[in-house]
């Protein structure tokens, strides 16, 4: 197994062509990623809860369907499959309204996390959403932990979401405990509050022995910082439809063209290597704003690399 993503996975409702109607769509960012990663012909695990319920069966059917391994046992009736209403506006970006009191993939404990899945991962990846919450919280910092025990590469999307935090505060408190086990952390620019500043991130990835720090900046594409050196590389000009799942297919590109270069540990990192997967991210994340969804806007290694020839 080349990618462990760990976290949520939810319905996201998404705006319909009739007014006040909404279109059931799979999402979670950690879902997101899983399937950008597998449909760039990676073998993809998912570590997360779903729902014993029809949303939860579609969700583990979604994943199936791109070859996405399940890596719970069964699901839960513990909660309902977690979901979300998405507002769209003229320019394409979104805001989020959750159904989550108490959500199934919050319902993921430490006992879900098996150390022989992990042992055979090259990559693990999780993000913030899930440390809002218990059990959730103490699984993802239990996995990532053993991750980065194992030698393997960890990365972290920050991907903060203010309706399911008490303050961005309580948010960064937890955020900050897990940081002695990443190697590749993703931030907006809309996030720099959690790594201090741009004018911190270098004193941050010194403390924590972060290697690569990724700041995306929307439609203008993605900055990097790595051995002391800031970089960035631009975005394409398209026309944006839904944002939804953007970040993630910029991340899962991203993260999959590191590993189809044989990045398996940080000292493989260079300078080329991340700005040719920044660019490769780009396209993935361009690709995606174009069409409706989340996951069903994902695109494929074939569309990305047909971009990428151009």
């Amino acid at each position: 197994m080349d990618v462990i993503s760990m976290g949520e996975m939810l319905i996201d409702f998404t705006p319909g062509k009739e007014k006040n109607s909404y279109i059931k769509n799979p999402g979670g960012a950690p879902a997101n990623a899983a399937v950008s990663i597998a449909r760039n012909g990676l073998k993809v695990g998912f570590l997360g809860k779903l729902g014993e319920d029809d949303f939860g069966r579609f969700l583990r059917e979604t994943l199936e369907e791109d070859g996405v391994t399940y890596l719970c046992e069964g699901l839960t009736k513990e909660a309902v499959t977690t979901l979300a209403f998405v507002t769209l506006y003229e320019n394409g970006e979104r805001s989020f309204t959750f159904a989550r009191k108490p959500g199934a993939d919050m319902m993921l404990y430490e006992w879900d996390v098996k150390e022989e899945d992990i042992a055979k991962c090259r990559l693990f990846h999780a993000g913030s959403f899930s440390l809002s919450e218990n059990p959730s919280r103490d699984a993802v910092k239990y996995a990532m932990k053993m991750a980065h025990e194992q030698g393997k590469l960890v990365s972290f999307d920050v991907n903060y979401r203010d309706m399911v935090w008490e303050s961005k505060e309580a948010a960064k408190n937890e955020v900050d405990k897990v940081l002695p086990y990443i190697d590749l952390l993703k931030i907006s620019d809309e996030e720099l509050y959690f790594v201090g500043g741009e004018e911190n991130i270098f004193r941050l990835m010194d403390e924590y022995d972060i290697t690569v720090v990724i700041e995306t900046l929307g439609a203008k594409g993605a900055k990097y910082f790595f051995r002391k050196e800031i970089g960035k590389v631009e975005g394409r000009r398209v026309h944006a439809v839904d944002a939804t799942g953007a970040g993630d297919a910029f991340f899962g590109g991203f993260l999959s063209k590191l590993l189809l270069e044989d990045v398996n540990k940080k000292q493989d990192l260079t300078k080329d290597i991340i700005e040719a997967a920044l660019r490769y991210g780009n396209i993935s994340g361009s690709l995606c704003v174009q069409k409706m969804g989340g996951i069903p806007a994902l695109p494929t290694r074939e569309e990305i690399e047909k971009v990428w020839n151009m």
